[in-house]
């Protein structure tokens, strides 16, 4: 039945997300065109969940595969492929063109998954996957996924780059004193110069 305040059947969007990752909830409602009715429940939910690692584990794969791969410029099949990947983005955009029907928009989405999940692999060039992972992460971006897990920085990491740019600093090489703590700010942390010595936070 419908959901009202005064039957008291109704969640909050913190309640959910108690329970559920939010970027599951966003996915889930945008599984059905706004102009239509959205069921809701647990199994729903929980099938929202599984579809949205199966995008985050599509991008750790490309992720992992970039890190791996050895050879650098695309092969000419391979650059057919990626003029096959710009497609997704015209199918997309077609679905968001009419109506802003995200439902659609997210079966394009689950469809270059799969075509990555198919195409890319050790043997594969930084190139292709490289496209390929833009594409995902920009279709995514645009229904505003968050699909791209952030590392986890520990402190031993941070301090031993540190004191690799201090020993840099001492040592005059300000390049790569000045490299270091670009490497650092990329990761999320700002070095504090004080009078008692070097210390960071999390931006």
């Amino acid at each position: 039945r419908k959901m009202s305040k005064s039957l008291g059947n109704f969640f909050t969007v913190r309640q959910i997300g108690e329970k559920y990752d939010l970027m599951v909830l966003r996915l889930f409602m945008l599984s059905a065109h706004y102009r239509s009715p959205l069921n809701f429940s647990k199994e729903l939910m929980d099938s929202a969940k599984a579809a949205y690692e199966r995008i985050t584990n599509a991008v750790d794969n490309l992720d992992y595969l970039l890190s791996v791969v050895k050879t650098e410029a695309a092969s000419d099949e391979e650059k057919k492929k990626i003029a096959e990947v710009k497609g997704f983005t015209e199918k997309f955009d077609a679905a968001m063109d009419d109506d802003v029907n995200t439902a659609d928009a997210l079966s394009v989405v689950f469809d270059l998954v799969r075509f990555a999940n198919a195409e890319a692999s050790a043997e594969s060039s930084r190139e292709f996957i490289g496209a390929v992972k833009e594409e995902l992460l920009e279709l995514c971006d645009i229904l505003g996924l968050k699909v791209e897990k952030k590392k986890e920085v520990l402190d031993s990491e941070i301090e031993e780059l540190i004191a690799q740019r201090q020993a840099a600093r001492k040592a005059k090489d300000f390049a790569k004193a000045d490299a270091i703590r670009d490497q650092l700010q990329g990761m999320g942390i700002t070095l504090l110069d004080t009078r008692e010595g070097v210390k960071w936070k999390k931006a």
